[in-house]
């Protein structure tokens, strides 16, 4: 069995988990590769620093007759978005980067910005913080067919054969969709981010993120492409029986020109696990710290200003689990915050933060109950289905005190 990062509890009774009850959650998804619902996945659980959990279910490519294996490597899409914002927090607490600042302030380009199709001068600056939340007025053209998104479409902003600061200059020509600081829309915030990374530290984004944060953790296989022995461990979607095909997926065995801050990582659930553990200790894993508690606390904090506003997918897009008042959840600096007990019709604990990728990864820290999740999947058009399904499954499970 390959390494999982953290110490395995002998038993789960033993950090407060119920192995009968944790047994459904195999059940559910031994059923569902059978069925064919999904190709395969791997589902850890950690308790207070232990792992009380670890499951690989199915193939890692079935039509290749590949086992799922619990190293395999995951495109995790957004759930690059956390490691993108730890790294600007931590040239936050070197001095570096301003969370308060402009963009502008080292993104140049970023200054003058327009927002709508007539182009109509805004009427505060974009900030990092802004970044940080999805408040910047950026979006994603694939999510809609507004007039401005489709200026974008036309575009291109995501091409892959392009560099960050390319990228950077061509969102920097585009409207923004809203006014800053006036609405939460989900968007390419994070890849400039990426950009300002990039431009504070000196470094290339992948660079900094595997210097600053994978190999401080001993993430070995976290980065933005799985090259070399790497490339066969890489985790398949499966061949969709009313296409014939699979769901387009970016081919990570060569590394490309662009590190998307905002979606372009690899990770094994192991490594993420204790990305995620770094973060539920306050910053600190092994002896090793990459950001302070108050930082952490922060990040973990929402970050929406009253009367926000809402961007038209964001509740149809996530769900249960969309950052909006009505749900009892807000974002923070890099990922959805639960702020309200009882009004998400999923279990969880006032305090946990957590976000997800399009293709089908999932995480989320509870400091309340000590608790991380982390399911790596590559079935997109399920994505909902089985972060719905991971919480009550996993909350079900848990029936005695965090050790210590």
């Amino acid at each position: 069995m390959p390494g999982l990062g953290l110490p395995k509890a002998e038993r789960p009774k033993d950090v407060g988990l119920s192995g009968k009850r944790l047994a459904r959650l195999s059940a559910t998804f031994r059923r569902d590769v059978e069925r064919g619902t999904i190709p395969g996945a791997v589902v850890l659980v950690a308790r207070g620093g232990n792992i009380a959990y670890a499951e690989a279910f199915g193939w890692r490519d079935r039509e290749a007759k590949a086992p799922m294996e619990l190293d395999a490597i995951f495109r995790i899409a957004s759930m690059t978005k956390p490691l993108t914002s730890v790294a600007a927090m931590i040239l936050a607490e070197e001095g570096k980067l301003q969370i308060a600042a402009p963009v502008a302030e080292y993104l140049p380009e970023f200054a003058d910005r327009t927002v709508g199709a007539e182009r109509v001068p805004a009427k505060r600056v974009m900030t990092v913080q802004d970044l940080l939340r999805h408040t910047s007025g950026l979006t994603y053209a694939a999510f809609g067919d507004s007039p401005v998104q489709m200026i974008w479409r036309d575009a291109q902003p995501m091409s892959e054969d392009q560099t960050s600061a390319e990228m950077v200059a061509k969102l920097a020509s585009l409207p923004l969709m809203f006014e800053p600081g006036t609405t939460w829309e989900y968007s390419m915030s994070t890849d400039v981010l990426g950009g300002v990374v990039e431009i504070v530290s000196g470094q290339d984004l992948a660079a900094f993120i595997d210097a600053r944060i994978c190999r401080p953790l001993g993430l070995r296989d976290t980065g933005f492409a799985a090259t070399g022995d790497r490339a066969a461990r890489v985790a398949e979607p499966q061949t969709d029986p009313a296409t014939g095909s699979r769901p387009p997926m970016r081919n990570v065995t060569n590394s490309g020109r662009w590190a998307s801050g905002g979606g372009g990582a690899v990770s094994t659930a192991a490594d993420y696990l204790r990305f995620c553990q770094m973060l539920l200790n306050g910053g600190e894993l092994d002896g090793t710290r990459v950001l302070a508690p108050k930082t952490v606390l922060l990040m973990a904090s929402d970050h929406l200003p009253p009367g926000c506003n809402y961007g038209d997918t964001a509740r149809p897009r996530f769900g249960a689990l969309a950052p909006v008042p009505e749900m009892g959840y807000g974002f923070g600096l890099g990922f959805a915050v639960r702020t309200d007990a009882g009004r998400c019709p999923l279990p969880g604990s006032v305090g946990e933060y957590f976000w997800g990728g399009v293709l089908g990864t999932s995480f989320w820290i509870d400091p309340v109950e000590q608790l991380v999740v982390v399911a790596m999947m590559q079935a997109p058009e399920r994505r909902l289905y089985y972060r719905h399904l991971l919480r009550p499954l996993v909350y079900g499970a848990l029936v005695g005190s965090a050790p210590g």
